[in-house]
């Protein structure tokens, strides 16, 4: 435009002008979390005092979520590891996905108290049955061993994704699961925007992440491997098994199905904290 005016100028004498004026490039920088709930800090409370009423008694807290898919292959993984000067790892130029072997659905569970923790990485959708099914996994495999007079299961989860309190898959599952276990669960939501408070991200997610940094996950065996190697100096154990039941997506349930399940609303934003009867 300014050439159009007659000036002689290049972009190079723009990028000079812009320095001048305190101007440089930056990339984005992820900081704004959306309008807040005007009940946000009184829905933490609420969670905090739901986990020490379980705790006090001695039943099971979990914090559940799904981590970030990851690409399976000779793909660059972020982060630094050691090898010999001079002989880095090699791995593919691009990161376009393979059919096969696809990618790595990395389903958590955290024991707060316990601080363990259980991934099923699942080989095909983040579904709700996937969420529920890796509960049901975490219960058989760690949970009924880590409390055997349980009788009541809290469950704190984000506000969408799989395990989304919108999520009429979510809730049939969790019923069914209830019935199946014995267990009267409860489960309480953050409110949207606050998913980072939820335990498993700084407790148990960001430990894997730092775990396998620098390593291409090449085999679904390897990301087991390093998922169940993860421990910390404050005692954090891991389990983690492949899941490669194929999900079906789609599934609907109707309002009178949902109607019909044993799901009794809190008083306090029923939406967020709900509990299942067996």
């Amino acid at each position: 435009e300014l050439k159009n005016l007659g000036h002689k100028i290049s972009h190079v004498t723009v990028g000079c002008i812009l320095s001048e004026l305190g101007y440089r490039l930056q990339g984005n920088k992820k900081v704004l979390e959306g309008a807040n709930h005007p009940d946000r800090n009184a829905q933490f409370e609420h969670i905090n005092k739901r986990v020490k009423q379980h705790q006090r008694r001695k039943q099971p807290v979990i914090s559940v979520d799904c981590k970030k898919h990851e690409l399976i292959g000779n793909y660059k993984n972020n982060g630094q590891e050691y090898c010999p000067k001079g002989e880095p790892i090699e791995v593919k130029d691009h990161d376009f996905i393979d059919k096969e072997p696809g990618k790595a659905i990395p389903y958590g569970i955290y024991d707060i108290t316990h601080n363990c923790g259980f991934v099923s990485v699942g080989v095909t959708k983040d579904t709700s049955l996937f969420a529920v099914q890796s509960i049901r996994s975490w219960w058989d495999k760690m949970g009924k061993a880590l409390y055997p007079k349980a009788r009541k299961l809290l469950i704190t989860a984000d506000c969408g994704g799989s395990n989304g309190y919108q999520r009429r898959l979510w809730l049939h599952e969790l019923t069914k699961f209830a019935t199946d276990s014995g267990l009267t669960i409860s489960v309480c939501h953050f409110p949207v925007g606050t998913s980072k408070w939820n335990k498993i991200e700084h407790r148990l997610f960001s430990f894997i992440t730092m775990n396998w940094r620098g390593r291409p996950l090449t085999m679904l065996e390897v990301i087991v491997n390093l998922i169940a190697g993860t421990t910390t100096t404050t005692g954090l154990y891991v389990q983690s098994e492949v899941d490669e039941t194929t999900y079906q997506t789609g599934l609907k349930i109707d309002d009178e199905d949902l109607a019909n399940r044993n799901i009794k609303r809190e008083k306090f934003h029923g939406e967020w904290n709900y509990i299942f009867s067996p």
